[in-house]
């Protein structure tokens, strides 16, 4: 049986991370994920403020997707749960929120956040480390941020294999992002894999850890993002099912119906049976 609302977990960020992150602003669960409530600039300062300190913390961008895989799978709603920050990526999240709680929050994407806090980190003469996407991509990276952003310090960039790392691998990874001094760490593995990932290594990392899922080919120009409009009206997954409907369409069908159930079932949990 599914989860219900009321008996999703959000964990504090785990032990042994700074006493700033553990008092991490109040979350609102949204089905199966506690989202962080912060607006969207104070969310890019916090980052930041941990980023200078080196410290241990993740974040994740939630989407419908996420909600719906938090659901089915306990493992991962877990390490998303367990994060420093989530935040809402997608725009059913904020009508979440709002029919929930009755509260305004700032919509926080990777696609938004990863060109914030690249200006950002060379602003503050803090290194960067992109971890995940394709060698092809990494290189296109690499020659945008010497483009746009030249006194960015890029400390290290890995594009690992798609199969499982063994933990020898998985040791020299972590050893090299430590290594590189690094503050902030991209990670695009893709949903789950990169929730899993961060949660697993978080606490081994001297560093920020931001999982940005497929921001990265958006940022170099390899893919577009959709219309502003489209943004604003919570259709950006029916642009990228148009791009990419052989891919998309079964998962798009499945996940956004089942995202709509557990919000008619959360939204009377949360209004209708309160009021009676």
């Amino acid at each position: 049986m599914f989860k219900t609302i009321h008996q999703v977990p959000v964990l504090p960020p785990a032990t042994g991370q700074h006493d700033e992150l553990k008092q991490s602003p109040e979350r609102k669960v949204a089905i199966s994920l506690g989202l962080t409530s912060l607006s969207y600039n104070a969310f890019i300062q916090t980052v930041i403020s941990a980023a200078r300190q080196r410290k241990s913390a993740y974040g994740c961008f939630a989407n419908v997707h996420m909600v719906v895989e938090a659901v089915k799978d306990a493992n991962f709603a877990n390490a998303v749960n367990s994060s420093t920050w989530v935040t809402p990526d997608g725009v059913p999240l904020l009508w979440t929120l709002r029919a929930f709680y009755g509260l305004r929050q700032d919509r926080i994407t990777g696609l938004d956040v990863l060109p914030a806090l690249l200006e950002e980190a060379a602003r503050n003469q803090l290194s960067v480390y992109f971890y995940g996407s394709t060698p092809s991509i990494l290189e296109q990276c690499r020659v945008f941020c010497a483009e746009r952003h030249p006194t960015l310090t890029i400390a290290g960039m890995y594009s690992p294999p798609f199969r499982a790392l063994s933990r020898e691998e998985e040791e020299q990874a972590i050893a090299n992002i430590n290594a590189s001094g690094a503050s902030i760490v991209f990670v695009s593995l893709g949903c789950p894999k990169q929730e899993k990932w961060m949660a697993a290594v978080s606490q081994q990392i001297s560093a920020v850890l931001l999982g940005i899922g497929g921001a990265l080919p958006v940022l170099v120009g390899a893919q577009k993002r959709a219309p502003r409009w489209m943004q604003r009206s919570g259709l950006e997954w029916f642009y990228r099912l148009v791009q990419e409907p052989r891919r998309l369409i079964s998962r798009y069908v499945t996940t956004n119906s089942l995202f709509v159930y557990y919000f008619l079932k959360g939204f009377y949990y949360h209004r209708v049976r309160h009021q009676v």
